[in-house]
């Protein structure tokens, strides 16, 4: 009976701090999730930041004229590469997505460009570059749902603010980015 009078209430114990363990690991983890899905957009941007300049040497040759767009799309290439938080990186991403947009509008008036290798190879690696982009976003905010939704359930609520766990906020758009991009030339 002794044995028991004492082992009971070690297990419980034992299972409190499991449970404790559990919840504070749980956070650490789905964090380090977020953080390497924020890195994994950066890596992506970074990739596209890159092809860039050899994207504009390739047109540059075949639209000497069109130097406004050239400029606009390295100017939103170093404002990207320049961006320090998370909202300036969305910011600075739309506008070289928009000033790219231009540059393959542009292609469409010169044929010998669209038949360029370098130009299509080019193109084709900013695509799928575009894709792993859209993807890593993706994973971003369902790593961010995931996050979310354990500190607002019980017990994870419970945990949260005892480890002064707090939500983290997904990428968003707005409105005006969600309009269709207008190409002029």
């Amino acid at each position: 009976m002794a044995i028991w009078a004492w082992l009971i209430p070690s297990a419980l114990v034992l299972l409190i701090a499991l449970i404790f363990i559990y919840y504070y690991n749980k956070f650490v983890v789905q964090g380090n999730r977020i953080d390497n899905a924020l890195s994994q957009i950066d890596v992506q941007l970074k990739r596209r930041a890159d092809l860039i300049p050899n994207l504009i040497e390739t047109v540059k040759g075949y639209a000497k004229h069109e130097k406004g767009i050239m400029a606009d799309v390295t100017s939103a290439r170093k404002a990207l590469l320049s961006a320090k938080d998370l909202p300036a990186r969305i910011k600075a991403d739309n506008q070289l997505e928009s000033a790219l947009k231009s540059i393959f509008a542009l292609a469409e008036n010169y044929p010998q460009l669209r038949a360029n290798e370098n130009f299509l190879q080019l193109q084709s690696e900013l695509s799928a570059t575009e894709d792993k982009i859209a993807y890593s976003r993706q994973y971003y905010n369902d790593s961010i749902l995931d996050f979310n939704n354990s500190i607002k359930v019980f017990p994870g609520k419970f945990f949260a603010s005892l480890y002064k766990v707090h939500e983290r906020p997904f990428i968003k758009i707005t409105a005006q980015e969600r309009e269709n991009v207008k190409v002029k030339f």
